[in-house]
């Protein structure tokens, strides 16, 4: 029997990404660490961090990125949705 492992909802909306070190290779990263760390009362900031902060700060500029990406992802989804359907419809069928 192979063991398969079992997703709970916590890993299945977890994305690593969020849980990454931010440095400070650009003056505005070096703004947004600083001003998260602080906020944070924290060394090192990740991006998850940031991403509260700016919800709560800044919320017209996530929602504009959310947007843009939801919308993105629905017309790829559509993309593909059409492609599947003109892949059906142009193989020969069998008699």
């Amino acid at each position: 029997m192979s063991k398969e492992k079992v997703m709970n909802e916590k890993t299945l909306h977890s994305n690593p990404a969020l849980s990454l070190a931010i440095g400070k290779e650009t003056k505005l990263k070096h703004q947004l660490v600083e001003y998260v760390g602080t906020k944070f009362e924290k060394e090192e900031v990740t991006v998850e961090m940031i991403v509260d902060v700016m919800a709560s700060e800044f919320p017209e500029f996530m929602l504009a990125i959310a947007e843009e990406n939801f919308l993105r992802g629905y017309k790829v989804g559509l993309d593909d949705a059409y492609r599947s359907v003109d892949t059906e419809t142009k193989e020969p069928t069998e008699q």
